[in-house]
């Protein structure tokens, strides 16, 4: 769409296009509140495999990401296993979870970062991003690759290689996702949900205030304009407000 030349109209004219609008979106605010119920509705499945993750405490086991939550949401954060920076997608996702965490543990909710690299390869690029996040390695787990985020070597040479329940001829080592896992009274742990590829537009806030503006997104492929937040031209003095 050329902005440039885009149509104006009397204040009339443009409210009653608005309000024709207007009612598609309370359409699809209805469409989404129905889909989420039958998200919440989707059986699940037992976790019974003893997966280990190391923390900055330590070895740690699926249950104690949740933490004192029964819920558990597990971002899959691209970082794998020698590289320095992590995944520019997952990273602007990543700029988003500090807020929302404010609000979730509050609301019986862990939400913990999962990478397949080293704790310790991904420790100096979370304090280079300042983030505040439980971020977790699962180096040495079947983790990413029980959950859709990883494909062997083997398989993807015998073509049995799937991501987002498909298969997939792609030769990334790593690929974005989110899992949701529940926490029974008797400790017994659950799968519930996963989601990847465009699924995970819901957790990028941003993408919501910029699909509100005339340019929306403003990208030929997805996120192919994001950069490390501290990689944007002029990003120190990137802030609307100054002291004095």
């Amino acid at each position: 769409m050329n902005v440039e030349n885009h149509p104006v109209v009397s204040r009339e004219e443009w409210l009653a296009a608005r309000k024709q609008h207007l009612a598609d979106e309370k359409a699809f605010t209805r469409e989404r509140d129905r889909l989420s119920a039958k998200r919440r509705a989707l059986p699940w499945v037992k976790v019974d495999k003893d997966y280990r993750f190391m923390g900055p405490d330590g070895e740690m086991k699926l249950a104690d990401l949740f933490g004192q939550h029964s819920q558990l949401i597990v971002y899959h954060f691209m970082f794998a296993k020698g590289w320095e920076e992590g995944c520019q997608g997952c990273s602007f996702l990543g700029d988003h979870f500090d807020g929302a965490n404010l609000h979730l543990a509050h609301h019986d909710i862990a939400l913990v970062a999962v990478s397949h690299a080293p704790f310790a390869e991904f420790q100096t690029f979370k304090r280079r991003m300042g983030w505040k996040f439980d971020w977790v390695s699962s180096d040495g787990s079947d983790f990413n690759y029980d959950f859709g985020v990883c494909a062997r070597a083997e398989d993807a040479e015998a073509g049995k290689a799937t991501y987002n329940y498909e298969k997939t001829d792609s030769g990334e080592e790593e690929m974005p996702g989110l899992s949701v896992f529940y926490r029974a009274n008797n400790g017994e742990i659950f799968h519930t949900y996963s989601t990847y590829a465009r699924g995970l537009d819901m957790l990028v806030g941003a993408y919501n205030f910029l699909d509100l503006t005339p340019k929306g997104r403003n990208e030929d492929e997805i996120m192919e304009w994001v950069r490390h937040h501290d990689r944007y031209d002029g990003a120190e003095n990137s802030s609307c407000c100054h002291d004095g």
